[in-house]
């Protein structure tokens, strides 16, 4: 298979056009792809709007040793 990239001005039409002549496996194929590209946009939004320079790592563990013990707690009195 020849890998390049190729630029032809094509309208969504024709891109359905040409999709719906693919095989079944290479249709599964290219969904596949879409799906992980708009995943990979989707998880590198999220992570840039949680993003902060202002909690240390030191920080986080002591919060996660707070929630830890809290839950443990709650699992004590049932």
């Amino acid at each position: 298979m020849r890998t390049g990239t190729l630029n032809l001005p094509l309208t969504y039409n024709q891109v359905v056009s040409l999709v719906e002549q693919l095989p079944k496996k290479e249709k599964i194929k290219l969904g596949q792809k879409i799906a992980e590209e708009v995943l990979d946009e989707s998880l590198s939004r999220l992570l840039s709007t949680f993003r902060t320079d202002t909690l240390s790592e030191e920080t986080i563990n002591e919060e996660v040793e707070n929630v830890r013990a809290q839950l443990y707690a709650r699992g004590k009195k049932h």
